[in-house]
């Protein structure tokens, strides 16, 4: 039976990422393809949106006095991050970005 727990959850694709500290990870949004008049882009024009949507968050800052600062965001909040921040990584044919909660601007609500 144990065999086919473990195949059922490989077949269902599900994973967990745990960042660490006050790291989060985003899934970034897709690019406009189409402009506003119409031209199609190709994708060595388009711009990385700053958009996306938060699929783990870690566990807070350590503070100075040893406790864990809570963090702003949680997961399924669409942020806005500056256009440079974190480090982009693939996991299953998808593109992640591991940033500080920092480099978050604004959550949208």
């Amino acid at each position: 039976m144990a065999k086919t727990k473990a195949a059922t959850k490989k077949s269902t694709g599900a994973f967990q990422l745990q960042p660490l500290g006050d790291r989060v990870v985003v899934q970034r949004e897709e690019s406009e393809e189409v402009t506003a008049g119409g031209i199609v882009l190709p994708d060595s024009a388009k711009d990385k949106p700053s958009r996306g949507k938060v699929i783990s968050v870690g566990n807070g800052k350590l503070l100075d006095d040893g406790a864990r600062g809570a963090m702003q965001v949680k997961v399924g909040d669409r942020v806005v991050f500056s256009s440079y921040a974190g480090e982009t990584f693939r996991l299953r044919d998808e593109e992640y970005l591991l940033m500080h909660e920092d480099d978050i601007l604004a959550v949208i609500e």
